[in-house]
């Protein structure tokens, strides 16, 4: 991999890991449109670079990420309770993490299988995508919370569960769940992006321990350079597409992504049946 497929590679996580889209799947396409081999690094820099979409909703928020609650806490609230209540924003962070670490460390093996079938990630595309087509009039009703609340948090991270599925798509899973708590669009995906940063930070910490186990610290220290231009690309590029995101989906809805899902999903049915070699990343 050089700087040139490293940046393009970085342009498609920033633009697609918050979007209900799968970035896993943009992945697959773009590896194959560049001809880039899976190496072991390659496959370590796809979630390195992570750490640079995360960045982007730090900086974007940072207002939110960096603020205790300094509210009355409810009358007989317990110490503990009171604890809670001034870490408020971080202790439901902590609720919603929970359900997808504790899975994700049970059934990494089945997760890392599924990983390996291209076609599992184009169907989920097509069926993820025809749900968006209907979410917005599913959901229509009562879709006007926007406070946070335990509950609420606990059952988002449920549905982040579904996204352990390859073609899911991560953001997709959160702000669906969120909806079907009857926050609005715009709530349940900006909740979704705070979930994102303990999430991938995981998923990214996890990741590189299993390849410094495997003695990976040569391969990172040989291409330093082209992980510190990935990070740079996708932080930018990932705070330029939340931006637009929640613009979009805030007034227009999830339907023009449910079309593109379905567009990039039969993408891939269409490669794998002409005979490419689709190499998950």
């Amino acid at each position: 991999m050089d700087i040139l497929d490293a940046v393009i590679i970085a342009i498609v996580e920033g633009l697609t890991e918050f979007l209900p889209v799968s970035s896993t799947g943009h992945m697959i396409i773009a590896q194959n449109v560049l001809s880039v081999e899976s190496t072991v690094f390659v496959k370590a820099f796809t979630f390195i670079i992570q750490f640079g979409a995360i960045l982007s909703v730090v900086c974007l928020y940072w207002k939110r990420f960096f603020r205790l609650n300094h509210t009355p806490a409810p009358a007989g609230a317990s110490g503990f309770r009171r604890f809670l209540h001034k870490y408020d924003f971080y202790w439901k962070l902590f609720v919603a993490f929970i359900p997808a670490a504790v899975l994700g460390l049970l059934f990494s093996d089945l997760i890392d299988k599924m990983l390996e079938s291209v076609t599992v990630v184009a169907v989920m595309l097509i069926v993820g995508g025809i749900f968006m087509l209907f979410c917005d009039k599913i959901f229509s009703h009562g879709s006007e919370k926007t406070e946070m609340t335990e509950k609420r948090a606990f059952w988002i991270g449920m549905f982040q569960c579904i996204s352990m599925i390859p073609g899911v798509s991560r953001s997709m899973a959160t702000i669906v769940g969120g909806m079907a708590q009857k926050l609005t669009r715009k709530a349940a995906a900006e909740f979704s992006f705070f979930l994102a940063v303990p999430t991938m930070f995981a998923a990214t910490v996890y990741k590189m321990y299993d390849l410094l186990k495997e003695g990976g610290t040569q391969i990172i220290a040989d291409n330093l350079s082209v992980l510190l231009v990935g990070n740079i690309v996708a932080f930018i590029v990932a705070l330029l597409a939340i931006k637009f995101f929640i613009a979009f989906v805030t007034k227009y809805g999830f339907k023009l992504f449910g079309w593109y899902r379905i567009v990039v999903g039969g993408a891939i049915l269409v490669m794998l049946a002409l005979g490419y070699d689709l190499a998950l990343m």
